[in-house]
């Protein structure tokens, strides 16, 4: 593919959708598998406690990650339009603007969370017991978050211009850094001094250190479009209008992540009631849902990047091409999990419990909600679509209405009629309403209206 070409300028439109998604995909599981494998270093290195502590920044990282995912949806919206119209000005312009948000952002967020770190703590109602290993943990983290909202943002911004690949690349990196620097400095290895608790806080600021001097070795290697040289420096500045566009586009998708998470904790509240053995079943089940929701996310990511190019380049023709293709993948990709989570379940929850009961339980709960995935997955699409456009903020509303209207009040009165059961039935109705709403909203007014570039 030429450097400069919007993809919705190459032929076989599938064919480049593929090509685009497949690091895509394998950059959001390499992205899962580095908080794991941190998780995995610290609790067989360090213990019970260690791994509490750390599970501590969980709901904080949720709130952070609100944020910056907001930012980069908003960005990456605008950088894709403007791409599409081969205005390489405006795509700098639009990254600057992101980038000076992120930095400003970042830094408060950085200077707060260390200066406050432990009445953050106190307020989550962390366990005097680990406050001591919390603390440090909490406060490296979020003395790093800038440099990890930039690597987040720049990744988000170069699939923007149709490059998932130097993402991936750059997510393999961390995850190759992390491997080494966190037994490394947990253990003392090598002369190293023993960090302990704070040893993956630190591998996660070494490891996006490394990404960012990556990215611009490599682009400027490259002469990537997006390289980080002085043209795109002095572009990083407050520019009032696109940040008003870049956050009214953002700030709906942090306000979904926020609902979403919300409405989890009531989720594990209610299957709670039933015990630890329901608990690490729904633990595990999640797990499972995580890894096959990835092609899903990942197809909705492509969506709306072709879907942003398709109306820079003033091609709106090509938006139910995109549609299509997307939700034909989501059949293949999706669906094909869906089939093989089914037929090696019992094995796919042996990973996470030990119990044959629990595996067994977890098998049920697994059986009740997988084939809804395929519906969550298109819901998915039609939002990322309609957000490619700047409609964001009905798409919002019916999330919310699914989440808080559906599934938090269905899983509460199914599990009064059916049990632990009931809850999961719940979940799939709420992905399936998700679906038929985003849909109908998609085909019968977003359809109809007209469609503008928005820089």
């Amino acid at each position: 593919m030429p450097q400069h070409q919007p993809l919705v300028n190459q032929h076989k439109l599938w064919k480049t959708f593929l090509i685009f998604l497949l690091p895509l995909i394998a950059t959001n599981i390499l992205q899962n598998l580095s908080g794991t494998i941190n998780t995995v270093f610290v609790g067989q290195m360090m213990g019970v406690d260690a791994i509490a502590a750390v599970a501590v920044f969980f709901p904080i990282l949720f709130c952070l990650m609100a944020f910056v995912i907001g930012l980069s949806a908003g960005s990456t919206v605008l950088v894709g339009q403007a791409w599409g119209a081969r205005n390489l000005e405006k795509v700098r312009c639009v990254v600057g603007s992101t980038l000076f948000m992120t930095l400003i952002g970042g830094s408060l967020i950085a200077l707060l969370g260390v200066f406050f770190a432990e009445n953050i703590l106190q307020l989550l109602g962390t366990d005097p017991d680990v406050m001591h290993l919390s603390l440090p943990y909490v406060q490296w983290m979020l003395a790093g978050s800038p440099l990890i909202f930039i690597y987040i943002i720049y990744t988000s911004i170069l699939r923007g211009v149709g490059d998932s690949t130097t993402p991936l690349f750059a997510s393999a990196l961390t995850i190759g850094v992390g491997l080494v620097v966190t037994p490394v400095l947990i253990a003392g290895y090598f002369g190293f001094p023993k960090m302990g608790i704070i040893s993956p806080a630190i591998a996660t600021i070494l490891g996006n250190l490394a990404v960012l001097l990556f990215l611009i070795l490599y682009l400027n290697y490259k002469r990537h479009p997006l390289r980080p040289d002085w043209a795109l420096i002095k572009d990083i500045r407050h520019q009032p209008q696109l940040s008003k566009i870049i956050l009214r586009l953002g700030i709906p998708t942090g306000v979904q992540m926020v609902t979403t998470s919300v409405a989890g904790l009531v989720i594990v509240g209610l299957v709670n009631r039933y015990g630890a053995e329901a608990t690490a079943a729904y633990g595990a089940v999640n797990q499972v849902l995580n890894y096959i929701q990835f092609p899903a996310l990942s197809i909705a990511i492509a969506a709306s990047v072709f879907g942003a190019q398709a109306i820079g380049a003033g091609k709106n023709d090509l938006l139910n091409k995109v549609t299509r293709t997307a939700l034909s993948m989501n059949i293949l990709f999706t669906g094909s999990l869906v089939i093989l989570a089914y037929l090696f379940s019992k094995y796919l929850m042996a990973l996470f419990i030990t119990d044959p009961q629990v595996v067994v339980l977890g098998q049920q709960l697994l059986f009740i909600v997988l084939w809804s995935i395929l519906f969550f997955g298109a819901s998915a699409i039609f939002a990322s679509i309609m957000r490619a456009s700047g409609t964001v903020t009905v798409p919002m509303l019916i999330n919310i209405i699914a989440i808080i209207g559906i599934e938090v009040p269905a899983a509460y009165m199914f599990s009064r009629l059916w049990g632990l059961q009931g809850i999961w039935y719940g979940y799939a109705l709420a992905f399936v309403c998700l679906c038929i709403m985003q849909g109908l909203y998609y085909q019968f007014i977003w359809k109809k209206k007209t469609i503008e570039a928005l820089v």
